[in-house]
Formats: C-alpha cells, sequence, structure tokens
C-alpha cells in the first residue's frame, strides 16, 4: 500500500519539543498530531481573515 501522507523533517530545540509533548499528552494526541491539529487551526485562521488559499 502507498503512503500518501507527505514527509517533513522539523528541526526545533528540545526545551520546545518537551514543551509540544506536554500539550500532546494532555490533548491525548501524539506530537505529529498535536502539530496536525496546531497547523490546521493556524490556516483557517489565516483563511479567515485573508481568504481561501487556492
Amino acid at each position: 500500500m502507498k503512503d500518501t501522507l507527505a514527509r517533513y523533517t522539523l528541526r526545533i530545540s528540545p526545551y520546545l519539543l518537551e514543551k509540544l509533548g506536554y500539550i500532546a499528552e494532555f490533548e491525548g494526541r501524539t506530537k505529529n498530531k498535536e502539530l496536525e491539529q496546531m497547523i490546521k487551526k493556524r490556516i483557517a485562521d489565516f483563511e479567515k481573515e485573508h481568504g481561501e488559499i487556492k
């Protein structure tokens, strides 16, 4: 089965990664899924203010 998800390597300080892990665990998510939710929210907020990104 072909994987259709894009991959992206993120370079981040251990300090921020630890805090992200705390938030993710609090929300019952993995760090990856927490980042995905944060990105979706940022995109939605941006599009609400500036219009849909095509």
